[in-house]
């Protein structure tokens, strides 16, 4: 208990030192999940009843609020159209996505269907872990495999940091261990536990108590038109409010930055471009895994083609000129091998999944199209 406290005692520190680097939804979601866990007690002692209830309750959470964000949002979420997209236009793809994208229409509407049952329906299916009957119990640990297989499947297409991989980890609350043991008949199915110390009983029960008390915020967001997405209403980060994608863009912008060695910036032959570990940019090169590892740069680049801009982009490219080894450690290609450019500049692309016949003509997984220039070519002050 006392480490996993400690973990995310150190781990709230760091959120609002990292500013907008850790903004994202499942920097929330490691902070809760990293307390809860902290009262599922020790190896010698049951799990208390009360502690798995509270993990589903975040499961519930995580999918039902993500469910109910794509309801309200975008529309492309209620025409079942919005996975004829996502694959392509997601912050992140990976070596699968491009197939995922040319699989048919009508696979897409499926997939768009499966999520709302995975999302809306099937969270509460979880709370059946509440009635102690093996039915409950098989109820619970079938819809618990749904939300499993679901996050596998996004696992496969994407690269969404470690969101993916927890709640995998997280549902198994709501598996009752004769499931587990019929998959796997080498792990017992009853474990010889010992006697739940008095102590401990009390302690869990009073933080139970304590997390229904500031679960209502959430409870009213979920019931709210105006929902909130991966929202927090405590400084603890705990109850969060999640979801993601309420909206899915319909096409794909990168930002693509070049620098060039001399000072002719007015001549467009001689820029060279970046590498960057994980976000499109070589039109020839599949897409990585990288998830659970969050490539923090690589999203942050596709929010600011979305839009987003904030000072840090700016000054990434004063790093880039000054050659700065840490930053140049956060890509994946640096085209001048250490050496300070004379002056950057950063290009907007178009990107698109190359069909099978200009996959097999060009050998592209991307097809682009240059849209302009974000930012003129800027070199270093007093060069």
């Amino acid at each position: 208990m006392l480490a996993f406290l400690t973990l995310w005692i150190v781990y709230l520190s760091i959120l609002p030192i990292g500013q907008v680097f850790y903004g994202f939804g499942w920097e929330l979601l490691l902070c809760e999940a990293g307390f809860l866990v902290a009262f599922l007690g020790s190896n010698a002692t049951a799990p208390p009843m009360l502690t798995l209830l509270l993990i589903v309750w975040l499961v519930f959470r995580l999918e039902f609020g993500a469910g109910m964000i794509k309801i309200r949002g975008g529309r492309e979420w209620r025409d079942l159209t919005a996975l004829t997209y996502h694959h392509e236009t997601q912050p992140m793809p990976g070596p699968l996505s491009r197939t995922a994208h040319l699989l048919p229409r009508w696979f897409h509407k499926g997939e768009v269907l499966g999520n709302h049952v995975a999302q809306l329906a099937v969270p509460w299916l979880l709370l059946a872990m509440l009635i102690p009957h093996p039915v409950a119990a098989a109820v619970a640990s079938a819809a618990a495999a749904v939300v499993i297989l679901t996050q596998l499947w996004l696992v496969l297409t994407g690269n969404f940091a470690w969101l993916n991989w927890i709640t995998i980890v997280l549902a198994f609350a709501a598996v009752d261990d004769r499931a587990v043991a019929w998959l796997l008949p080498a792990l017992p199915a009853d474990h010889p536990y010992a006697p739940t110390p008095l102590w401990w009983g009390i302690l869990v029960a009073l933080v139970f108590l304590a997390y229904a008390w500031i679960s209502v915020p959430a409870v009213r967001n979920l019931a709210s038109r105006r929902q909130l997405m991966n929202a927090s209403f405590n400084r603890l980060r705990l109850a969060n409010a999640y979801g993601a994608f309420g909206t899915v863009t319909k096409r794909r912008d990168e930002i693509v930055i070049e620098g060039r060695s001399d000072q002719r910036v007015d001549d467009d032959d001689g820029w060279v471009e970046y590498g960057f570990k994980g976000k499109p940019g070589d039109v020839r090169r599949v897409p990585g895994w990288f998830a659970p590892y969050h490539l923090r740069l690589d999203w942050l680049m596709w929010f600011l083609a979305l839009g987003s801009h904030g000072p840090w982009f700016r000054v990434l490219l004063q790093r880039l000129l000054e050659a700065d080894p840490a930053t140049l450690r956060l890509l994946g290609r640096d085209p001048f091998g250490g050496e300070r450019p004379a002056a950057v500049r950063a290009r907007v692309y178009r990107y698109r999944f190359a069909t099978r016949a200009e996959r097999r003509e060009t050998g592209q997984v991307w097809m682009r199209e240059d849209r302009g220039l974000l930012v003129e070519p800027v070199g270093l002050r007093g060069d």
